[in-house]
């Protein structure tokens, strides 16, 4: 009875100490797509991820009834990190739903035209101003949420001290007034809702194996977001042993090696003591092995392996964090299987590549649209607005027949397509319960080539895995050059899971086979089940940083990317990397070959 008369008492303290107004909430997962349009059109780098943002100290002053519960005393507000922008997860500071969804989009304009550098106030005016002049058509807005968030701090004149000297630094800030004279940190004011602070934090990439099974309830149903710091924790060898007089030992069945420094037991108290801190420092204890590290694969020996042809391809890299193109920084290595037995699709598979392939050639002799024409059967609704736009800028002469118009006709096709399909670790996976991802990969690829080896294009078909930048296996599955038959789909048979994913070098190795192609349009189709990684620092925005300069590279030399992906979070990353509508996401992985040859029906047309 009493556990629950507190637990009543606590939930009602808080209700009655709470400040926000819930009824005019806006959450972030509702605004995250706009966020992400508006942050990356005001200039901010296209591989930073958003996430929920973590509760962190505020000063400020506190009513009585705060107080009693104990509450104000931390704040979700926007973060900055190296690789994440930390958004609160819902805005309900402001009484009306306008406000709190505008200071979303604020944020996103502030982060993009943030420069850090060591002092709070200053950065977040200057980011301020930049953002204004990069969006004046938002001024109206800003100066309302100025007006808002100033009539809910508290009065300089009611505190003292430093309190009030930095308060008075703050609201001076706000209004673009700050002079530099005074500084301050984000825990010595109450929250600023429009300003952003900046972390070197990370989040902290493992687990303990033992921790996890300890609380694994625990950490289910606690959602909160933390921040984390490496350290390293330097533990003695015989912590808590006091000094003894070796002959006072009974006997030698005594002496055992345990170390009690630490509890083997969790006392149920871990959250609140992680709630309590402000970062939680991550070290090896050297006691057990992390759940999420990812373990060094050793290669197979020579005579078990792939047979390598050739002795590789130097490829550059790009590294975000100097903004430079490393020339020959991956090593690309063309491997091919050995002693492929032949491939024998089960009836299924068959009857379905028939039936594709009865579809697809109906495209080889089928008349094209051609957009921009000056006569035509259709408007053009692209080419007249671009015509509409360079009248009303007067860049253009006016002419009496604009090519506004699109027309059918029959035409030469001269297309080349290659495939390349991701055969990293995970495809090891089971999409379903009778086929693992790299079945039905399998699948596709057999199925694309007998479609496309009906259309009578020319077309490749490669498989791509890596271990660190020394080793990118380019695996040989159909070249250009060779013409479909038992040798290609019996490789193709043969594919298993490789190693890990780096996609950069991959597509860097696929545009320069397409480059030497002397067709008008180049599609160079992607299909992968997950994002860039590797062993070393290829991973997060490293990884998708470099990827996407290889498909910028891909555009820059007149290709046409497109990916094809089996991940479920793929609307989180691939719209930076290939834009809006350049990827297709399979939701059933058993749609994948429909779904992989109509991409290619659509491209192609």
């Amino acid at each position: 009875m009493e556990e629950i008369v507190g637990r009543w008492w606590h939930q009602a303290v808080s209700h009655l100490a709470r400040s926000d107004h819930a009824q005019a909430v806006v959450h972030l997962q509702d605004m995250q797509k706009t966020i992400g349009i508006l942050f990356r059109a005001a200039g901010g780098p296209t591989a930073l991820r958003f996430a929920s943002a973590s509760a962190q100290p505020v000063g400020g002053q506190r009513h009585w009834l705060q107080k009693l519960a104990g509450s104000a005393k931390r704040a979700d507000t926007a973060q900055l990190e190296p690789d994440v922008l930390a958004l609160p997860a819902s805005l309900a500071v402001f009484d009306t739903t306008q406000l709190n969804h505008d200071l979303y989009l604020w944020l996103a304009m502030l982060s993009a035209s943030f420069v850090h550098s060591g002092h709070w106030v200053a950065d977040n005016q200057w980011a301020s101003q930049a953002a204004l002049r990069s969006f004046p058509g938002f001024t109206t807005r800003h100066r309302a949420l100025v007006a808002a968030h100033l009539a809910q701090r508290p009065n300089p004149a009611d505190l003292t001290g430093a309190a009030a000297q930095s308060e008075a630094t703050v609201q001076a800030a706000l209004q673009g007034q700050y002079n530099g004279s005074n500084t301050c940190q984000p825990q010595d004011v109450a929250a600023v809702w429009q300003w952003l602070s900046v972390s070197s934090a990370i989040e902290s990439p493992a687990s303990d194996n033992a921790a996890d099974e300890r609380s694994g309830a625990l950490v289910a149903n606690d959602p909160q977001r933390r921040r984390t710091q490496s350290t390293t924790h330097e533990q003695s060898r015989n912590a808590m042993v006091l000094p003894f007089r070796g002959e006072a030992l009974m006997s030698w069945s005594e002496m055992v090696h345990v170390n009690r420094s630490t509890d083997d037991e969790d006392d149920g108290n871990a959250l609140n003591a992680a709630n309590d801190m402000e970062k939680l420092s991550v070290a090896p204890d050297g006691q057990s092995l992390a759940s999420r590290v990812k373990f060094d694969l050793d290669l197979p020996s020579s005579s078990a392996d792939d047979t390598p042809l050739g002795a590789g391809i130097h490829l550059p890299e790009w590294d975000y964090r100097r903004s430079i193109l490393q020339p020959g920084h991956c090593l690309v290595q063309v491997m091919q299987a050995k002693n492929c037995p032949p491939f024998t699709p089960v009836p299924h598979l068959r009857l379905t590549a028939r039936r594709l392939r009865r579809r697809l050639e109906t495209l080889r002799d089928a008349p094209r649209a051609l957009h921009g024409q000056d006569s035509g059967d259709d408007l053009d609704l692209d080419a007249w607005v671009r015509f509409s736009a360079d009248q009303l800028g007067h860049s253009h002469p006016y002419t009496d027949s604009p090519a506004i118009y699109t027309r059918r006709a029959r035409l030469e096709r001269s297309l080349a397509t290659l495939l390349l399909a991701d055969l990293s670790l995970s495809t090891d996976a089971y999409a379903t319960q009778q086929a693992r991802v790299i079945d039905v990969i399998r699948d596709a690829l057999f199925v694309f080539g007998e479609a496309l080896h009906a259309v009578g294009d020319p077309f490749a078909i490669w498989g791509f895995s890596s271990v660190r930048r020394q080793h990118v296996r380019m695996q040989h599955l159909k070249t250009f050059s060779e013409s479909w038959g038992d040798a290609c789909r019996a490789r193709i048979g043969a594919v298993r899971p490789g190693y890990y994913t780096r996609m950069g070098a991959a597509i860097r190795f696929a545009t320069l086979q397409l480059k030497q192609r002397p067709e008008r349009r180049r599609l160079l189709m992607l299909l992968t089940d997950g994002k860039p990684n590797d062993l070393d620092v290829y991973e997060g925005r490293y990884g998708l940083e470099d990827t996407q300069k290889a498909i910028l590279e891909a555009h820059a030399l007149g290709l046409s990317p497109f990916c094809v992906t089996i991940d479920e979070k793929a609307h989180d990353y691939l719209p930076m990397l290939f834009g809006v509508h350049g990827y297709a996401m399979v939701r059933k992985p058993e749609d994948l070959v429909n779904q992989l040859t109509r991409a290619w029906a659509k491209l192609a047309s």
